[in-house]
C-alpha cells in the first residue's frame, strides 16, 4: 500500500485576502483556483515555491462554528512547518514584507527555527534543518 497526503485544509475568513498573503506575502505559488458551482465555493490551492509535497486548501468558512477556528485551527500551537534551504534569505525578506515573528531565531540542535503568525493568527515555523 502506498499512501500521502496531498492537501491540509486551512479555514480562511475570504478567498483573495488569504491568496494575497500566501502569494505575495509568503511567495507561495497558487496552483489551483476552481469555482465550483454546485457547492457556490472555490477550490483554492497554494504552495510553497519548489515544494513537491502537500499543499494547503484555503477553504473559505461556511458556516458560524467554522469561523471560530479561523486563526486558532491548532488551539495556540505552532500548526504548520514551513522548511526552508535557507533561513536567513526568508527570514530576512519575510521581515522586509511584513510578516509577523513572534518568536526569533534560534538555533537548535535539529536546525534553525522562528515562529511567525499568518494573516489570521495560525503559528507557524520558519525551519532549516540541520544536515
Amino acid at each position: 500500500m502506498k499512501q500521502s497526503i496531498v492537501h491540509i485544509a486551512l479555514v480562511v475568513r475570504d478567498y483573495d485576502e488569504a491568496i494575497d498573503f500566501y502569494v505575495n506575502k509568503l511567495k507561495f505559488e497558487l496552483i489551483e483556483d476552481t469555482y465550483q458551482a454546485e457547492q457556490d465555493k472555490r477550490w483554492v490551492v497554494v504552495s510553497p515555491p519548489g515544494s513537491t509535497g502537500v499543499s494547503l486548501l484555503l477553504a473559505r468558512a461556511s458556516k458560524a462554528e467554522q469561523e471560530n477556528f479561523i486563526g486558532d485551527q491548532a488551539g495556540g500551537r505552532v500548526f504548520l512547518f514551513l522548511k526552508t534551504d535557507d533561513f536567513w534569505r526568508d527570514y530576512e525578506r519575510m521581515l522586509a514584507d511584513g510578516i509577523n515573528f513572534i518568536r526569533p531565531p534560534k538555533v537548535q540542535d535539529y536546525g534553525t527555527v522562528a515562529v511567525f503568525e499568518d494573516l489570521y493568527g495560525n503559528l507557524w515555523d520558519l525551519l532549516q534543518l540541520t544536515d
